[in-house]
């Protein structure tokens, strides 16, 4: 239906977004030559440290389980005996999920080949770690690849791909009611959107819990969020899925195999140790583990100052500059902001400089990013840091952003009024992007 030019509209002004046009070759000039450099020594110790501070929580949280009765401490009551255990499992099983991320971070740099210098080495540590996270290594890896070869493309990225305004079948876009940018809408319109999407704040949180607890497994096994024209049923366990090649077939199954050891091991601990210890010492854990990788990541790549493009507007570098660096559990404090930097390896707070090379380990990825962000801050481009990384800010964003216009090719997200928050400019320093390579396996 045509809207009346003259209906009460909401307008807002929208925050102008640079697009860059550096070339990757000038990004990468201005990293220090020895951030690239790979140890395997030095990776092995950040794993032993990680697998240090696991079995210290777990055997300082068995300690204190056994303390946990009448003989050692007197309670008022007896229920909260059980009231004690319940909380002190709770945070063993954050704390060793929020480590154990950290574990999943130096697996995900075995499949970037930032482990060490030898592929091999690589994809054994990777296959291993991934495996016993419940990761099939090298279907991940791949498509993982893929993703950063294309990040923020709408048809060929891999995950985190807004659906389209034709795709949530909102009504077709009405230029006598709305701007095509997101920038002014009319209260009918605003009324058409929120009736067809909802705004209310417990849907958007549970939205955005439902993707932190099953997001993962159903991106993995389903494709959900990923791209979108892939045909239904897509999956990182078939050898045949549409998003791998002939040649990926032996490396899809040896990921099967190491996620059918995995589930065996799960299910022989359950028949020896009973459900109960299997679930609050590796289950737990594992949920977290999970929780943390969706939020990370979805945090990374989703927000309203991020542009999407297509095909004709797409470079490397525009998807690599199309994602934002965020301090995990910055808005706990900066105590819990130290802990979250730190025990996942800085993955969220250096993922800027990940992007534009991903073999940098994570080890010097911080000293990379600040030489990145120097750069950055020269062409004139917007600083690519985003608000710190968590619960708050999944809801404030999953909010924020329901969907992209079928039309444009450079795009932002809109929210469920319709209006958006930033708008793209072009900058003079046009450069032709060259020199990237990928990984031949992918």
């Amino acid at each position: 239906m045509a809207h009346k030019p003259s209906e009460a509209r909401t307008t807002v002004e929208l925050t102008p977004f640079p697009i860059p046009d550096l070339s990757i070759k000038d990004l990468l000039s201005a990293i220090p030559a020895h951030c690239f450099k790979r140890s395997a020594l030095r990776s092995f110790s950040y794993l032993a440290y990680d697998l240090f501070w696991i079995l210290t929580i777990y055997k300082l949280t068995t300690f204190a389980d056994a303390r946990i009765s009448p003989e050692h401490i007197v309670l008022p009551s007896p229920y909260l005996y059980s009231f004690a255990r319940v909380v002190l499992w709770s945070l063993y099983g954050f704390a060793n999920g929020l480590i154990a991320t950290g574990v999943w971070v130096i697996a995900h740099e075995c499949g970037h080949q930032a482990f060490s210098e030898s592929k091999t080495l690589n994809n054994a540590v990777g296959w291993v770690l991934h495996s016993a996270l419940g990761v099939p290594y090298h279907s991940w890896r791949i498509t993982h690849a893929k993703h950063h070869a294309s990040t923020g493309h709408m048809t060929q990225d891999q995950v985190f791909v807004p659906k389209t305004r034709s795709q949530l079948g909102l009504p077709p876009f009405d230029p006598s009611g709305e701007d095509l940018l997101g920038s002014s809408v009319s209260d009918e319109i605003k009324k058409e959107f929120r009736e067809a999407l909802g705004d209310s704040p417990i849907g958007a949180a549970l939205g955005a819990a439902s993707y932190l607890i099953v997001g993962w497994p159903m991106y993995i096994s389903r494709n959900a969020s990923g791209q979108k024209r892939y045909p239904a049923g897509t999956n990182h366990f078939n050898p045949n899925a549409a998003m791998f090649a002939p040649h990926h077939h032996s490396q899809i199954l040896i990921s099967d195999l190491g996620i059918v050891l995995w589930l065996a091991g799960v299910i022989a601990a359950i028949y020896y140790k009973g459900f109960a210890d299997v679930f609050r010492v590796y289950l737990v854990p594992y949920l977290w583990v999970n929780h943390w990788l969706v939020l990370i990541t979805f945090l990374q790549h989703t927000d309203p100052l991020l542009p999407h493009y297509r095909a004709s507007e797409f470079t490397f570098t525009r998807g690599a500059l199309a994602t934002l660096d965020r301090n995990l559990l910055g808005d706990c404090g900066k105590i819990m902001g130290w802990l979250g930097a730190h025990f996942t390896h800085g993955i969220s707070e250096t993922h800027v400089a990940h992007h534009v090379s991903s073999k940098i380990p994570h080890y010097n990825a911080w000293e990379a990013s600040d030489a990145l962000r120097r750069r950055i801050a020269q062409a004139g481009l917007t600083p690519l840091s985003g608000r710190p990384g968590g619960w708050s800010e999944m809801y404030r964003v999953f909010k924020e952003c329901r969907f992209v216009e079928d039309e444009g090719d450079i795009i932002f997200y809109k929210n469920a009024s319709g209006l958006a928050h930033t708008r793209p400019v072009f900058t003079e320093n046009s450069v032709s992007d060259s020199g990237i390579e990928f990984d031949k396996d992918a």
